[in-house]
C-alpha cells in the first residue's frame, strides 16, 4: 500500500509542477496574481513530508521533490511547442522555483538520517 501512495506522490508533484508552471503568467485585472507560487510553497512541503511518512530515508523523502524540479524545468525550459515559459523579464518566473524548492528543502532537513544497523 505505501509504494501505491508513494508512486501517486510522484504522480502529484508532476501534475503540481504542471499546474503551476500553465498557472504562473496569471493575472488578475491589470495586476500579476501569484497563484502558483503560493500553491507551490504549501503542496512541495507537504509532499515531502508525506513521502518521508512513508519511507523515512531522505533520499526517497526527496523523490517528489526532485520529480517537481525535473517536470518544472523541462517544461519550462525547453516547453511546449518551443514555448519558454520560465525564461521571461517576470519576477514570478524565478520566484517559482525557489517557492517550491526552499520550503520543501526545509522539511526535508526535518527528516532524521537513518542510522546504519549494526549488526
Amino acid at each position: 500500500m505505501g509504494r501505491l501512495v508513494f508512486a501517486f506522490l510522484l504522480l502529484d508533484a508532476a501534475l503540481l509542477a504542471i499546474i503551476e508552471l500553465m498557472f504562473l503568467p496569471m493575472y488578475v485585472g491589470s495586476v500579476p496574481a501569484p497563484f502558483s507560487l503560493l500553491l507551490a510553497a504549501v503542496t512541495t512541503p507537504w509532499l515531502v513530508r508525506s513521502a518521508g511518512r512513508i519511507y523515512p530515508v531522505v533520499r526517497l523523502a526527496a523523490l517528489p521533490l526532485v520529480v517537481w524540479a525535473v517536470t518544472l524545468f523541462a517544461l519550462g525550459l525547453l516547453g511546449p511547442g518551443g514555448d519558454l515559459l520560465l525564461i521571461t523579464s517576470d519576477w514570478r518566473s524565478l520566484a517559482l522555483p525557489l517557492c517550491g524548492m526552499l520550503p520543501a528543502a526545509f522539511v526535508l532537513g526535518g527528516i532524521p538520517p537513518v542510522k546504519p544497523s549494526v549488526d
